[in-house]
């Protein structure tokens, strides 16, 4: 979090598609702990950035310490390989 915006950096860990043809992007915390989930129709998909500055009561726990681990190292690799206005 900043001080000046009061929102939060997160980067993207996974992506995916559901039965209803939307694409599901999930957004981490460096620590893994919350993520930013957002579901687009795919014929509205926009360019997809490898960060994005989220409020906080957007964000949700991540429950499962599996998860958390697998979302904190996605969040370093996206991190070492791009800046957060990166289309990915």
């Amino acid at each position: 979090m900043t001080a000046e915006t009061d929102e939060v950096r997160v980067w993207l860990v996974e992506r995916g598609y559901n039965d209803r043809d939307l694409i599901i992007l999930k957004y981490a915390t460096p620590s893994g702990e919350k993520v930013f989930q957002k579901e687009v129709a795919s014929q509205a998909l926009d360019t997809v950035t490898a960060a994005k500055t989220v409020a906080p009561d957007n964000l949700a726990s991540v429950d499962d310490p599996d998860v958390r681990e697998r979302y904190a190292t996605e969040v370093e690799r996206m991190k070492e390989k791009h800046e957060p206005d990166d289309p990915v």
